[in-house]
């Protein structure tokens, strides 16, 4: 690439993420504070972020989840829920919980909202962006939590930890599982695809593409294209100056998607609890609302076989067993780290 391109490209990404921050700055308009506990927040304190509706099964094992990794306070906008989500929330004490009735779409799949927060409360501050069906590990993640992994990339100089999206399944048809609240999912959905993954690099943003897994191999068999990307970089030492623009899958500046280029650093996987039983009917639901998609008309196809309630499990499928057989699959490093 050519000084000049190097610029113009440059240019644009500065623009793109100037936009999506004047985006989040817009939408604090559109949030309205149920609980906010905010005032309780303290340097040094890792904070989880997220957007959620109608997700009081997994809720609870997500909480204790992040708070053993040593989350000290949790941002929550609730978009809508009916099923308690919002009254749980509000309950708990390390949680400030801001509502919306807005479109998810309309706001980049929530992004704008949590954008807001993000500025507003994390500068400074090692931030975790998580959906409610994530479930954040890395190398030795039971004796050595988020506040020591975090101080340990300050000192390296690292900004950001990149994960790899693992999805979790059953054995059997979706709706046989059985889960309630406040149960691990690992119980529930013990399986995962040891293999097929395919890791592409995307200069335009300096990061690794990961496609692959379940939903690729079932639902996305003869459409690669349409299959979900499963690089995220979820954990940033947040600046006021850094935005995401798809997900957590691009943070701006570019710099932010190289964690998977330093071997020297650590790299995590996110567990995707997405196939608990409800998502038969939550398949339903999104379906009608097409909200979650850019182009929602492309994944028809995605939730009717969903909703077929389908036998994921296959020859290849594996047990999950913790952090080392990720590490022996190649799914994750340890880098330095320990």
């Amino acid at each position: 690439m050519s000084h000049l391109a190097a610029a113009v490209e440059a240019f644009r990404l500065r623009m793109k993420r100037q936009g999506a921050l004047w985006r989040a700055l817009r939408s604090r308009s559109h949030l309205t504070p149920v609980q906010d506990r905010s005032a309780t927040i303290r340097p040094g304190m890792v904070l989880c972020f997220s957007v959620i509706r109608n997700e009081t099964l997994r809720l609870p094992y997500y909480l204790d989840h992040h708070r053993r990794l040593g989350v000290g306070h949790f941002l929550f906008v609730d978009n809508a829920s009916n099923d308690g989500s919002a009254e749980y929330l509000a309950a708990q004490p390390d949680v400030s919980l801001w509502s919306t009735q807005d479109s998810y779409k309309a706001s980049r799949f929530g992004l704008d909202w949590v954008g807001w927060l993000l500025l507003r409360h994390g500068a400074g501050h090692w931030c975790l962006t998580l959906d409610a069906d994530e479930l954040l590990v890395f190398p030795h993640w039971q004796e050595r939590g988020l506040p020591e992994l975090t101080r340990w990339l300050q000192s390296r100089g690292a900004e950001a930890l990149a994960v790899t999206m693992i999805e979790l399944y059953p054995k059997g048809p979706l709706s046989k599982a059985r889960h309630s609240p406040g149960q691990s999912p690992l119980e529930t959905l013990p399986w995962f695809d040891a293999s097929g993954y395919n890791y592409t690099p995307l200069q335009r943003f300096g990061l690794v593409s990961i496609r692959g897994g379940v939903r690729r191999r079932v639902f996305f068999a003869d459409a690669h294209a349409h299959a979900p990307h499963l690089h995220k970089t979820p954990l940033i030492r947040w600046n006021r100056r850094y935005a995401y623009v798809s997900s957590t899958h691009i943070a701006l500046p570019r710099r932010l998607n190289g964690g998977f280029a330093r071997a020297d650093l650590p790299t995590g996987v996110l567990l995707h609890t997405k196939f608990l039983p409800n998502i038969l009917d939550k398949s339903r639901e999104e379906k009608q609302r097409a909200e979650h998609f850019t182009h929602a008309e492309n994944y028809d196809s995605y939730y009717d076989s969903v909703i077929a309630d389908p036998d994921l499990w296959f020859e290849g499928s594996q047990r999950f067993e913790g952090w080392q057989q990720l590490e022996a699959l190649g799914l994750m490093s340890r880098g330095g780290w320990i």
